[in-house]
């Protein structure tokens, strides 16, 4: 038998039975086990994610079968065959940590690759852009999905007042209330990188690039009727589909591929390559396939290895890097600081976030500082030094962006087109997908004010002429209604 024992290690003689004076008379303070427990388990909880807070997630590994050397010096890319760990979370954005699991919203991909160069964490969504382009709009996006200050509901008046007077969010949309915006469980659905990063190869060669990841389970939706008969089951089918298949040893498979562009392409795309809301055509810059991304097995403590993951996309490795995404820069401090705020100072140093290669730092003290001196010498405490500390590798020098150009708050409408790419989305639906888009549509709008519906409708409009129409339709509004707008 294992002797249980308190948290300093001290033998329990009894776990069932308070110290009392005497058998009717009120607990003791010194009942150090008591306090203990009790404090633990007031303790127990973490600030929950500001978005992203209802989360599932597996380990497993990518293997490469196209090396990519050519366009990046990552160690994770070289050579076919070449695996890594890996760490996959998927969430939904707006819902609370309670909130089931079959709502229609946009999805999380989230994945942490533990490189031999350090950890690489991937941080996209199942949809390849996202309802703005600009993150000074963030905080104010995530308001209108989150709940009213006063009524303290979910309010669809605030968030197509927003999208409404937001036409880059037109693509987004089209995708959230497609088919594609309500998947059965997480395998079904594709991820992707979102964001433009870039590559850079040993000759110093620069690349902007996305990733994408296919499911090769299928695309598999729910209605918006068929969710709310899972949702009155179970409140956690994603989880349950999840767990399940990696147990029965169904393990869940996705093919990465990228996209490539050569860095002086940037300057002559009609689109912004850089634009959140926008994709990159695939007739121009083809899906390169470059591995096989398995998960194949569960974590032991949902706390530990799910709830604590903390992925950022300021974690990049040699022969990969960033853009002029406006997003993705803002995106590159927020993670790592939302981190810091729920998890504490040392949060990469948790198991889970732990590199698998050596780590060499002169980060010091703080809160919760439980690993060792890394220099392994103490008076090895700064840099430079002359003791033989960690010190810089010019080796590992990232090539400069050639990008130039005035700082300025720039007008992000300004030379975007935010109809195209949703007109060319819209194009390809057939008349079921259209009709089911409209009833989603038709649905998330009842209860807002007919001055925002109207403005919305004038905008599907301007997307495509039958796209207006269609959501008129489904909200059985007239031509005069139209009109009198």
């Amino acid at each position: 038998m294992t002797t249980l024992t308190t948290s300093a290690g001290a033998p329990v003689a009894d776990n069932q039975n308070s110290q009392t004076a005497g058998p009717r008379g009120p607990v003791l303070l010194q009942d150090y086990q008591l306090i203990e427990k009790l404090a633990h388990q007031n303790r127990e909880r973490i600030p929950e994610r500001v978005v992203h807070a209802k989360g599932w997630g597996a380990f497993g590994t990518l293997r490469i079968t196209n090396d990519i050397s050519c366009y990046t010096r990552a160690e994770i890319f070289a050579g076919a065959g070449r695996e890594t760990p890996l760490l996959v979370r998927f969430s939904t954005v707006a819902g609370e940590l309670g909130a089931a699991d079959a709502e229609r919203d946009v999805r999380g991909f989230a994945i942490k690759f533990y490189t031999e160069e350090g950890n690489w964490d991937l941080v996209g969504n199942n949809t390849p852009v996202f309802f703005i382009r600009d993150p000074l709009k963030f905080p104010d996006f995530i308001r209108t999905q989150k709940r009213h200050p006063k009524t303290n509901l979910r309010s669809p008046a605030a968030m197509w007042d927003f999208w409404s007077l937001s036409p880059e969010s037109l693509h987004q949309i089209t995708i959230l209330m497609s088919d594609r915006g309500l998947p059965t469980a997480p395998m079904y659905m594709n991820g992707y990188g979102s964001h433009t990063f870039s590559f850079w190869n040993p000759s110093g060669e620069r690349f902007w690039v996305k990733f994408h990841f296919k499911t090769r389970q299928g695309h598999r939706h729910h209605t918006n009727a068929e969710a709310a008969g899972v949702i009155g089951q179970s409140r956690e089918s994603y989880q349950e589909a999840l767990y399940g298949v990696i147990e029965r040893g169904e393990f869940p498979a996705w093919t990465m591929y990228v996209q490539v562009m050569p860095e002086r392409d940037a300057e002559k795309t009609p689109y912004n390559p850089f634009d959140l809301t926008k994709v990159w055509p695939h007739a121009d810059y083809p899906l390169i396939e470059v591995g096989e991304l398995v998960l194949n097995r569960n974590p032991e403590n949902y706390f530990a290895d799910i709830e604590q993951a903390a992925f950022s996309p300021s974690n990049v490795v040699p022969g990969i890097g960033f853009s002029p995404d406006k997003v993705l820069q803002a995106r590159i401090f927020a993670y790592a600081d939302a981190h810091r705020y729920r998890l504490g100072t040392h949060y990469e140093a948790l198991p889970v976030n732990a590199p698998r290669c050596p780590v060499h730092h002169y980060h010091k003290d703080g809160a919760m500082r439980f690993y060792a001196n890394d220099t392994g010498d103490p008076d090895v405490y700064y840099e430079p030094n002359s003791l033989g500390g960690p010190a810089a590798d010019p080796d590992y020098g990232e090539p400069p962006l050639r990008l130039s150009g005035s700082a300025d708050r720039y007008d992000h409408r300004t030379g975007n087109d935010d109809y195209i790419q949703p007109r060319a989305l819209f194009t390809r639906f057939d008349a079921g997908q259209r009709q089911r888009l409209f009833a989603n549509v038709a649905e998330a709008m009842q209860g807002v004010p007919l001055d925002i519906v109207l403005r919305q409708l004038d905008l599907f409009g301007q997307v495509h002429p039958d796209y207006g129409a269609g959501v008129a339709s489904s909200l059985g509004l007239s031509m005069a209604d139209l009109a009198a707008g």
